[in-house]
């Protein structure tokens, strides 16, 4: 056997033993809809401006991507901000916003609170279809983070039969 056909041998065998490893490579995963999202945003910031509040939101995706962004009527410049952060620290965490503060608050010198984009602020829950994480909505302007959270809660409630 001469060594050019030796070698084509050699890759035909490689190619067919990687090709089912390869298979098991690829995975199937849930993302938000735009419709969705834009359903969470929507029904969050009427919430929040019914009861008097000027808010901005966000809905981010599974890596924490904006989808939506709301800079609602006469909300202050920072809350635009503070709601896309809100977003994507409960998106990064996986859990509330305000959870996250509550685990800074019991120990300051935690690192990832410098990560860029986090903040320790009530106000942002993920959107989860079971388990897994798909996204997060995040609202600033109320006052109070608690006020945030039952807005972006109602958002997600808006969707929570697609989220399966």
């Amino acid at each position: 056997m001469s060594i050019r056909s030796n070698i084509a041998t050699q890759a035909v065998v490689a190619c067919t033993l990687a090709s089912p490893s390869v298979a098991q490579q690829v995975t199937t995963v849930k993302s938000l809809s735009a419709p969705a999202a834009l359903a969470i945003a929507q029904t969050a910031y009427d919430l929040c401006t019914q009861q008097g509040y000027r808010v901005s939101v966000h809905v981010v995706g599974r890596e924490g991507e904006p989808l939506v962004a709301i800079r609602g009527d006469g909300s202050s410049p920072h809350t635009f901000e503070n709601s896309l952060r809100k977003a994507y620290t409960a998106r990064t965490f996986r859990t509330s916003s305000g959870e996250f503060a509550q685990r800074v608050k019991d120990n300051p010198t935690l690192g990832v609170v410098h990560l860029s984009g986090v903040i320790a602020l009530q106000g942002a829950l993920p959107i989860k279809v079971g388990e897994d994480v798909v996204g997060a909505v995040g609202i600033s302007g109320a006052p109070g983070g608690d006020k945030d959270e039952a807005c972006a809660k109602a958002g997600i409630d808006k969707v929570a039969a697609q989220l399966n």
